[in-house]
C-alpha cells in the first residue's frame, strides 16, 4: 500500500536541478493516477468527436419526427451538421453541470474519493452510448457521460497542485495536461483500427444485445475500460494534507456555502470571473471549431472516395481511418503545444503566454478551415492547429489552481472551466447552425465559412487578460 501523504518525508523545495528530482515515490504515484484519470477522460471526449458524424448518419434516419429519410442528400448533410452541433452542445452542458457539481463535492468530501466517482460515471455512461437507437437517447447518454468528464479535471488538478512541491507544481500540472493528448491519440488509434476492421467486413458481423456493432458503437464499448482505474484510486490514493487541514476548519459546512465563500470575497470572485471568460474562449475554440476538423475532413474526402467506385462500407472504413490519422497528428501537435506553454510561462509569466496562445490559435484555426483540401495537408496543417489551440489548455491546468485558496481550489477551478463550458455550449450549436443554415449553398463547403467566422472567439481571451492576475513565481494562496 502506498504511504499516506503525512508519511512522506518533506522534500526541500529550494533544491536546484530538474523539477522531477523533487518528487518522492508517493508524488509519482499521485501524478500517474491523476494523469491516467485525465488521459482516459480525454480519450472518451475524442471517441465522441470521432464517432459523432458516423453516429448521426445512422441515428438521424431512425429518429422520429425529423423526416431525415425523406430529405435530399444536400439537406440531409445540413441536418447531420446541425444535429452534430446539438449533440456536442448537450455533451458540453453535461460536462459543465458535472464539473460544477463534482468540483464542490471535491472540496467537501475529498479529491481522491470524488475522482473515483467521476471516472466510474464517465466510463459506464460511455458504454451506454453504444446502444443508442435514436438521436434523443444518444444525446441523453452523452449528457450523463459529460457529468463525469467535467468533474474529473477539477478534482484531478486540485489533487496534483496540493500534493506536489511548490517548485515542481507548474511543471507537473503542465505534463498532466500534456499527457491528456495521449488519451486523444489513443482514441484515434482505436478509430483507425476499428475503421480498418469495418472496411474489411470483420466488424459488420459482430452483434451485442441485438445491436450490430459498427465501428462507432464499438468505440464507445472500449470507452468503459477506464472504470478499472477507480479500483486503484479506492484502494491506495489518500487525500492531500492541505485538504485534510482545510476540512477540519469547515466541519458541518454545507456544500452550497462554498460558492457563497467563492463569491463573497472580492479577490476570489474576480479570479473566478476572469478564469471563466478565459475558459469560455478556449473551449469554444477547441470544441466549437477545432474538433470539427474531423467532420470537415470527412465531408471533403467523402467526395474523393465516392469518385473511386468504393462500396459504402469501404468509404466508411476509409473515412474512419483518415479521421483517426487526423486526430493523431492534431493531438501530437497539441501535446507539444501544452508542453510549450509550461516552458514559455516559466520564463515570461502566465498572461504573456496566454496572449501568444490566443493569437496563434485564432490565426491557425482560420487558416486550416479555409485551406484544408488534400491528404498531405493533414500532416502539417492539423498539427499546427492542435499545437496552437491546446497551448491554451496547458495554461488552464497551471493557472486555475493558482487563483484560489485550498478550501475553494476545486470549487473555483471547476467554476472557471465549467461555467465557461455552459456558455461555450453555444459554440458547437452556433457552428452547426452556421454550417446548415447561414452558409448553406455557398461556393465553398459551408463548414469552411463557419470555422473562419468563429475563429474570432479567441479575441475574447485576449480582451480578458488585462484583468487577469499574474501568478508566476507565487505560492498557492491559502
Amino acid at each position: 500500500m502506498s504511504p499516506s501523504p503525512s508519511a512522506v518525508p518533506p522534500v526541500p523545495d529550494q533544491l536546484t536541478g530538474p523539477w522531477y528530482k523533487l518528487l518522492t515515490r508517493y508524488h509519482w504515484f499521485v501524478f500517474i493516477v491523476a494523469a491516467l484519470g485525465w488521459l482516459f477522460d480525454t480519450m472518451d471526449q475524442q471517441l465522441f468527436n470521432l464517432a459523432r458524424r458516423p453516429s448521426m448518419l445512422e441515428l438521424l434516419p431512425k429518429t422520429p419526427g425529423l423526416g431525415a429519410a425523406d430529405l435530399s442528400p444536400e439537406l440531409f448533410k445540413g441536418l447531420v451538421a446541425e444535429y452534430s452541433g446539438y449533440a456536442t452542445a448537450i455533451f458540453l452542458l453535461g460536462w459543465a453541470t458535472g464539473g460544477l457539481t463534482f468540483g464542490v463535492l471535491g472540496d467537501r468530501f475529498g479529491r481522491a474519493r470524488v475522482m473515483m466517482w467521476t471516472i466510474l460515471a464517465y466510463s459506464l455512461c460511455t458504454g451506454l452510448s453504444a446502444f443508442s437507437v435514436s438521436f434523443w437517447d444518444f444525446a441523453f447518454y452523452r449528457f450523463l457521460t459529460g457529468l463525469g468528464v467535467g468533474g474529473e479535471f477539477a478534482v484531478g488538478v486540485a489533487l496534483v497542485a496540493e500534493v506536489m512541491p511548490e517548485k515542481a507544481r507548474p511543471f507537473a500540472l503542465g505534463w498532466l495536461q500534456a499527457l491528456s493528448a495521449v488519451g486523444n491519440i489513443s482514441a484515434a488509434l482505436i478509430s483507425m483500427s476499428l475503421g480498418h476492421l469495418e472496411q474489411s467486413g470483420v466488424v459488420g458481423g459482430l452483434s451485442i444485445g441485438g445491436f450490430q456493432m459498427t465501428a462507432w458503437r464499438l468505440m464507445f464499448v472500449v470507452g468503459t475500460v477506464p472504470a478499472l482505474l477507480a479500483v486503484v484510486i479506492r484502494s491506495k490514493l489518500r487525500e492531500p494534507e492541505r485538504w485534510q487541514q482545510a476540512a477540519h476548519t469547515r466541519v458541518g459546512q454545507k456544500v452550497l456555502s462554498l460558492y457563497g465563500n467563492l463569491f463573497g470575497d472580492p479577490r476570489w470572485r474576480k479570479n473566478a470571473i476572469v478564469g471563466m471568460f478565459l475558459a469560455f474562449s478556449g473551449v469554444v475554440g477547441l470544441w466549437g471549431i477545432g474538433f470539427f476538423s474531423f467532420d470537415l475532413l470527412q465531408l471533403v474526402f467523402r467526395k474523393k472516395f465516392e469518385g473511386q467506385n468504393l462500396t459504402p462500407e469501404q468509404i466508411a472504413g476509409e473515412l474512419s481511418f483518415w479521421s483517426g490519422v487526423a486526430s493523431v497528428v492534431q493531438n501530437v501537435g497539441g501535446f507539444f503545444g501544452i508542453y510549450a506553454f509550461s516552458r514559455i510561462t516559466h520564463v515570461i509569466g502566465r498572461r504573456k503566454a496566454f496572449a501568444i496562445s490566443f493569437i496563434a490559435a485564432m490565426l491557425s484555426t482560420a487558416f486550416v478551415f479555409w485551406n484544408l483540401d488534400e491528404f498531405s495537408e493533414i500532416f502539417w496543417m492539423l498539427p499546427l492547429m492542435g499545437f496552437c489551440q491546446l497551448m491554451i489548455f496547458g495554461g488552464y491546468a497551471i493557472y486555475f489552481p493558482e487563483l484560489f485558496p485550498t478550501s475553494l481550489r476545486s470549487t473555483g477551478t471547476s467554476f472557471c472551466y465549467n461555467v465557461g463550458r455552459f456558455v461555450a455550449a453555444l459554440g458547437p450549436f452556433t457552428f452547426g447552425l452556421l454550417t446548415s443554415k447561414v452558409f448553406i449553398g455557398m461556393e465553398h463547403e459551408p463548414m469552411r465559412y463557419a470555422g473562419v467566422a468563429m475563429s474570432a472567439i479567441f479575441v475574447l481571451g485576449l480582451a480578458v487578460l488585462p484583468f487577469a492576475p499574474e501568478t508566476h513565481g507565487k505560492p498557492l494562496p491559502e
